[in-house]
């Protein structure tokens, strides 16, 4: 499946929104961990995953099932496929 880079920019002030609903976005994410390859906040400003999804729609539509998304926590969401190449969670380069 491919890998999608996804950076989701929090909304002003969605500080208190953030950690009201912190317990449901953790589990969100635990139960779909599969589709995780990296996940985690960019402080203080959003958060940045990479995911396997289908296509561009179906990224985006797991996001914003995310609590987090379904909140307003996040006011942009940017979605781009994503290969990696080059680094040690890849083994090196991946054109070698």
């Amino acid at each position: 499946m491919p890998l999608f880079a996804v950076r989701c920019v929090d909304a002003d002030g969605s500080g208190p929104l953030r950690q009201q609903h912190l317990v449901a976005h953790l589990s969100h994410v635990e139960a779909h961990m599969a589709r995780y390859r990296i996940a985690g906040p960019l402080a203080p400003s959003g958060s940045l995953l990479v995911i396997e999804a289908a296509d561009e729609d179906d990224a985006r539509a797991f996001i914003m099932a995310d609590p987090y998304g379904a909140a307003g926590v996040w006011a942009q969401v940017i979605v781009e496929e994503f290969r990696a190449a080059a680094g040690t969670w890849v083994g090196g380069a991946t054109w070698k």
